[in-house]
């Protein structure tokens, strides 16, 4: 009998998590906008937000062990992944742009590399994660992984730099007023894997 208890403790928790993932990630996409619901809800939606995000412990401090306990069961189990937004994950217009510097002053620009439509499905919510991402150490890793991909295509730039940003999608409000999408800067690292593998700035 408190085998069959432990179970079903064991599912609503799971539930729970879900549930509370799920609503943290809808919440998330009604306080940017992008739907037809009035903006002045936004406030509203912000808040529900940051509380479920509360409840999931992210608010705590890294070394937290009821934070890494959840995030550990949360990402093992695939929850973070699927359940925003009633669909696999619905990912935002992040931008991954390489930039190779050669040793006689060329520069050549690339985008990551997908062999399939499944894959490019990867790489956005790949890219998407990276965004999202405030661990600085974490994103420099996944976006030095890309860079590195890219470089072994061109072993002899000397330097691969990274440039990350976003396509800002317009709220339904200003495509009613004819604005249309804009571009914003988030990050770069250069890289250089030819003599210092692990370099990086």
């Amino acid at each position: 009998m408190s085998g069959r208890r432990l179970y079903v403790g064991w599912l609503a928790l799971h539930a729970l998590l879900v549930l509370t993932v799920s609503f943290q990630q809808t919440f998330w996409v009604l306080e940017e906008g992008y739907t037809s619901l009035p903006g002045s809800l936004e406030k509203y939606w912000r808040k529900a937000e940051s509380f479920m995000t509360s409840v999931l412990g992210e608010t705590l401090g890294l070394s937290n062990p009821f934070r890494q306990s959840v995030n550990v069961y949360i990402n093992a189990s695939g929850i973070e992944g699927g359940y925003g937004f009633f669909a696999p994950s619905v990912p935002d217009s992040y931008k991954l742009v390489l930039e190779l510097h050669y040793s006689d002053g060329r520069v050549e620009y690339e985008l990551p590399h997908v062999s399939d439509t499944a894959t490019g499905v990867r790489l956005a919510t790949l890219l998407d994660q990276i965004g999202r991402t405030g661990y600085d150490p974490l994103r420099e890793i996944m976006i030095k992984m890309l860079a590195y991909a890219a470089w072994q295509d061109h072993p002899d730039a000397i330097v691969v730099r990274a440039v990350f940003g976003f396509v800002a999608l317009p709220k339904m409000d200003d495509v009613k007023q004819g604005k249309t999408e804009s571009y914003h800067f988030l990050y770069a690292y250069d890289f250089s894997f030819r003599d210092h593998p692990d370099s990086a700035h």
